[in-house]
C-alpha cells in the first residue's frame, strides 16, 4: 500500500499518530534489516507531511509537546508549520510560559500578526507569574476582550505584589464574576493581612465551592482564629482530603491535640499526607511517643513519614532512636541523610555526621547545601572545617550562598578571620545573611574598623541592614572606642532603617558608653529604655561600666538587681564579687558567695582552645593540668603581661598570674 485506504476524522489524528509512534519504537524483529527498511518504505504513510499539513493537530502536538518539557520541538514544528493560525501562537506562547521562558513567550507575542485573548491572557498571566505588574497592566489594557481569566490574573498580580486597592477597584469592575475570581480576592485580602475583608467577600460570594470554603478556613486559622475556622468547617457541606488536613493541621499548631485527633478518628477517609500531619503536629507539641504511635498505626508509610518520625527525633535530641529508625527505611531520599547530620550536628556525637555524609556519598546521594551547611557547622577544629571546604569545592557549592555563609562563620569561630574574608570576598550573590557573618566575623575578634568598613560596603552594594547587623557594627563601635558612630548608628536603626532596638542593642549602646567612661549616659539608657527590653545582659554592660570606673554604691545595687533578674546565673555574682574583691570589702565577697552556694549557682569556668600539629590544647582558668604549664604561666610573665601593660591593660591582675606561676 502507498497509502491509507481512509483518512480518519481531524481528531483523532493526535491519538492515532502517538500510537503508530509507539508501535514503532516498540517493532524490535532482527533478520533481514534491508528488506524490513524496504517494507517500510512501501508500507509506511508520510505522516509528517499529512501531519503537518493540519493546523488544527499541529496545535494539538505543539501542546502536548510542551507538556513533556520539548520546548525546542514544539518550536521546530511551529517553525516548519506551512499555516499557522491565532491558536499556534497562543498554543506555542503557552509552552514557553509553561516552562518558565518568558523571553521567548514575549518576542513571539510581539511577532503575531495579530492579536487574539488566549495568547494575550496568557501573556498577562505569565507577566504577572514574573513579577512584572506593569507590563502585564499593559497588555491587559490593549486587550480588546477580556475574560474572566485574563480579569482574575491581574488581579491576583495586584493581590500578591502588595497593591490591594487597585485589585479591588478592577474586581469591583468585572463585568463577570466567577467562583475562583471571588476566591482569588479571599485569599489574597488574606496574604495581606486583611482577614475581615476576606470575610466579608466571603460572605458576599454568589455560590461556594470545596476550594473556596477551605481558603477561607486557612486564612482564619493562619490568623490564629481557630474557632471561628472550626466552626466554618463544620458548616462546610462537602469536604476533601485537603480541608480536613488543613483544619487538623491548624488545631495541632494550636496545641489543640485533643480537637485534632477527635477528628482525626473521625475522617471519612485519610491518606498519607493526614498521617504524616498527625505525626508533625504531635511531635511539635513534644507528644513524641504518641507520635510514634500514630506512626506505627500508617498503613502505608512513604519517605515523607519516615521523615517526619525521625525529625521529631531529631527536634527532641533523641538521636539513638533517630538512627534506629534511620537504620529501618527501605527508602531514602537526601531529606533523610540531612536529618540524620543536622541531629548528629546538633547533639552530637558531631564524628556521627561526617560518619553519614560518607555513607550517604557511597550509596551515590548528592549532598545539598543543606547538607554542606550542616557538615560545616559539625566541624570542631580547623582540620575538620578545611576538609569540608574541600568538599564544598568538589561538589561545587562555593557559589552557593546559605554554604559559603556557614563557611565564614566556621572559619571565624575557629579564629581564621583571613580565610572568612577570602571565602566571603568569592562569593558572587551576597544576601544579608552573607553581609551579617563578616561583620560580625571582625566584630568578634576586635576588628571594629574592619567591620564597619564591610558595613559601608553593605550599604554600597543595596542591601538593607537588619537587627543581626547592628549588633555586629555597635559591637565593633564598642571595640573600636567609636562612640559618636556607634550612638548615631544606634539612632539610625529606628529613624532611617525602621529597625526597632531591642535588648542586644541596647546592650551595646550601653558598652559604648560604659567604656568610654560615661557611666552618667549608659544609666539614663538603661533608664529610658523600654521595661520589656530590660534584660540581664543590658544590666551586665552597665555593671560592667560601674566595675571599670569605680562606682561600689551603684554597682552594688545594680549587681543585686541583675542577681534578682536572674537568680541561677552566676554572671551577676561573679562581677560583683570580683568588685568587692578588688575594693577590699571581703565580708560581702564573702556574703555574695555563700548566696551562690545557697542558691545552688555554680560558675562555669571560661576556656580557651588552640590547635598544634594537629592536637587540640584546652586551657581552663586556674588549669595546672598541662604538661608545659609552667613554661606558659612564665612566658605570660615574661612576654605577654608587659605587653599588655603599655597598650593600656590594667596592672591590678599581675598577682593572680604571679599567684598561678608560683602554684
Amino acid at each position: 500500500m502507498s497509502s491509507f485506504a481512509f483518512r480518519p476524522r481531524l481528531w483523532k489524528l493526535p491519538a492515532i499518530v502517538q500510537t503508530l509512534r509507539q508501535l514503532n519504537a516498540s517493532a524490535q524483529v532482527e533478520p533481514n534489516l534491508n528488506s524490513i527498511e524496504a517494507g517500510r518504505r512501501r508500507q509506511k504513510p508520510n505522516l509528517s507531511v499529512w501531519y503537518k499539513s493540519d493546523t488544527y493537530s499541529c496545535n494539538c502536538e505543539i501542546t502536548n509537546l510542551g507538556r513533556c518539557g520539548k520546548v525546542k520541538d514544539a518550536r521546530k514544528l511551529f517553525d516548519d508549520m506551512p499555516q499557522r493560525d491565532a491558536v499556534s501562537y497562543a498554543s506555542m506562547i503557552n509552552v514557553y510560559l509553561k516552562n518558565d521562558d518568558l523571553p521567548n513567550a514575549q518576542r513571539l507575542f510581539q511577532a503575531m500578526p495579530t492579536g487574539n485573548i488566549v495568547a494575550e491572557s496568557a501573556m498577562v498571566s505569565g507577566y504577572v507569574k514574573a513579577g512584572r505588574i506593569a507590563e502585564a497592566r499593559q497588555v491587559f489594557d490593549r486587550m480588546e476582550n477580556r475574560n474572566v481569566y485574563s480579569w482574575t490574573s491581574l488581579i491576583s498580580g495586584y493581590l500578591s505584589c502588595g497593591q490591594v486597592d487597585e485589585a479591588r477597584r478592577l474586581f469591583g469592575r468585572m463585568p463577570v464574576k466567577n467562583v475562583v475570581s471571588w476566591t482569588t480576592m479571599i485569599l489574597g485580602y488574606a496574604r495581606n493581612n486583611m482577614i475581615d475583608e476576606a470575610r466579608r467577600v466571603f460572605i458576599l460570594m454568589p455560590e461556594r465551592n470545596t476550594v473556596s470554603w477551605t481558603v477561607m478556613i486557612k486564612a482564619l486559622i493562619e490568623n490564629d482564629q481557630f474557632d471561628e475556622a472550626l466552626s466554618l468547617f463544620n458548616d462546610m457541606p462537602q469536604r476533601n482530603l485537603y480541608s480536613w488536613n488543613i483544619i487538623i493541621l491548624g488545631l495541632l499548631n494550636a496545641n489543640r491535640v485533643s480537637e485534632a485527633i477527635k477528628l482525626f478518628s473521625s475522617m471519612p477517609q485519610r491518606n498519607a499526607i493526614s498521617w504524616t500531619t498527625m505525626v508533625t503536629g504531635l511531635a511539635h507539641n513534644k507528644m513524641t511517643k504518641l507520635a510514634r504511635e500514630y506512626f506505627d498505626r500508617m498503613p502505608n508509610k512513604d519517605v515523607a513519614a519516615w521523615n517526619a518520625m525521625i525529625a521529631s527525633y531529631v527536634d527532641e535530641g533523641l538521636m539513638a532512636e533517630a538512627g534506629e529508625l534511620f537504620s529501618f527505611m527501605h527508602e531514602r531520599n537526601v531529606v533523610s541523610w540531612n536529618l540524620m547530620i543536622d541531629g548528629y550536628t546538633k547533639s552530637g556525637p558531631k564524628e556521627q555526621a561526617l560518619k553519614h555524609l560518607i555513607l550517604m556519598l557511597r550509596f551515590c546521594f548528592r549532598p545539598n547545601g543543606t547538607t554542606i551547611a550542616s557538615v560545616l557547622s559539625s566541624c570542631e577544629d580547623m582540620m575538620e572545617l578545611m576538609q569540608a571546604h574541600a568538599l564544598v569545592l568538589s561538589h561545587g557549592f562555593e557559589h552557593d550562598t546559605v554554604v559559603v555563609n556557614t563557611l565564614v562563620t566556621m572559619y571565624s569561630r575557629n579564629g581564621d578571620v583571613t580565610s572568612a574574608r577570602f571565602v566571603f570576598n568569592h562569593l558572587g550573590a551576597k544576601d544579608v545573611a552573607s553581609w551579617n557573618a563578616m561583620i560580625l566575623a571582625y566584630s568578634n575578634h576586635g576588628y571594629g574598623h574592619h567591620a564597619l568598613q564591610v558595613f559601608a560596603h553593605m550599604l554600597r552594594s543595596g542591601a538593607k541592614p537588619d537587627e543581626i547587623t547592628f549588633v555586629g557594627v555597635l559591637s565593633a563601635c564598642s571595640h573600636a572606642g567609636l562612640v559618636n558612630k556607634g550612638q548615631r548608628l544606634f539612632n539610625s536603626m529606628n529613624h532611617v532603617y525602621d529597625i526597632e532596638p531591642k535588648a542586644q542593642h541596647y546592650s551595646c549602646l550601653v558598652d559604648i558608653l560604659g567604656r568610654a567612661g560615661l557611666v552618667d549616659e549608659a544609666t539614663k539608657v538603661v533608664r529610658m529604655m523600654p521595661a520589656s527590653e530590660k534584660d540581664a545582659a543590658v544590666l551586665g554592660a552597665l555593671l560592667g561600666a560601674y566595675r571599670f570606673h569605680g562606682n561600689i554604691t551603684m554597682a552594688s545595687l545594680i549587681g543585686e538587681a541583675l542577681q534578682e533578674l536572674e537568680p541561677g546565673s552566676s554572671g551577676g555574682y561573679v562581677l560583683l564579687a570580683i568588685i568587692y574583691a578588688a575594693r577590699g570589702k571581703w565580708d560581702e565577697f564573702a556574703r555574695v558567695r555563700k548566696k551562690m552556694k545557697e542558691r545552688n549557682v555554680n560558675k562555669v569556668p571560661g576556656f580557651s582552645q588552640i590547635q598544634v600539629k594537629g592536637r587540640s590544647h584546652v586551657f581552663f582558668v586556674g588549669d595546672k593540668s598541662h604538661p608545659q604549664a609552667a613554661e606558659i604561666w612564665g612566658l605570660l610573665q615574661e612576654k605577654l603581661l608587659p605587653h599588655m601593660w603599655e597598650m593600656g591593660y590594667s596592672k591590678r591582675n599581675a598577682s593572680q598570674i604571679d599567684h598561678q606561676k608560683r602554684n
